[in-house]
């Protein structure tokens, strides 16, 4: 997180000294300061397990994960005018409710954090001030501090761990150069990805399910190259 903030800090400093930091709208590199809205398509695709028959007296049977918006960093090397390579740097917040059955409306999961390290391979179309470009490539989401709610801790769970997984991502945009090398920029990415939620017992695993999330991710912001 520390270097996350280092890094936006200084694509800021950047954007408030243009004159002084002119760049090349030609460069090789572009660094990019984004507001992010990370909008997920959750749901529970799979019940693998259910020992501890959770889902038949708790009522935990399906869910959603509740919507972000975030700062992001992007980092994009051009290997030619047209190709690039690109990959961002997030944390993103979200919360798990139970959005059917006896507990619906009730948080399962509480603040399980996602680092979505995304690397896409980029064609862009110039043409003149606007730039827009496709991409897709590999994601790897990492799951983090998550942990079970008040409420499920009532149904004798300990303990929950959202597994990392890899995915697919799409993306396409547009950079709109307003000079000096600085761009306007607006993406929006496609994410297939999924995690299989383990809910655990002081005697064992209790429940285990697999999750749709499929976010879109949603970005505008300001973009510097050189």
């Amino acid at each position: 997180m520390k270097k996350f903030a280092y890094l936006a800090a200084t694509v800021a400093a950047l954007a408030m000294t243009g004159t002084a930091h002119a760049g090349n709208p030609d460069g090789k590199l572009q660094v990019k300061l984004l507001g992010t809205a990370v909008l997920v398509d959750g749901k529970v695709s799979q019940v693998i397990s259910d020992g501890a028959r959770l889902v038949a007296t708790g009522g935990v049977t399906n869910t959603d994960i509740n919507d972000n918006v975030v700062p992001t960093v992007a980092v994009e090397y051009f290997f030619t005018p047209k190709v690039s390579v690109e990959t961002i740097c997030c944390v993103t917040s979200h919360h798990v409710t139970v959005s059917s059955g006896t507990l619906k409306g009730v948080d399962a999961i509480d603040n399980v954090q996602i680092i979505p390290a995304t690397f896409t391979a980029k064609y862009h179309l110039p043409l003149g001030a606007i730039k827009p470009y496709v991409g897709a490539g590999p994601t790897l989401f990492l799951m983090i501090n998550d942990r079970p709610s008040a409420a499920v801790r009532g149904l004798g769970v300990t303990r929950t761990k959202l597994s990392s997984q890899l995915g697919l991502a799409v993306q396409a945009g547009a950079d709109v150069a307003i000079g000096n090398g600085y761009s306007l920029t607006l993406d929006a990415k496609k994410y297939w990805v999924s995690t299989e939620a383990t809910f655990y017992t002081a005697t064992g695993t209790a429940l285990q399910t697999r999750h749709k999330l499929d976010p879109w991710v949603l970005s505008a912001g300001l973009a510097y190259r050189f």
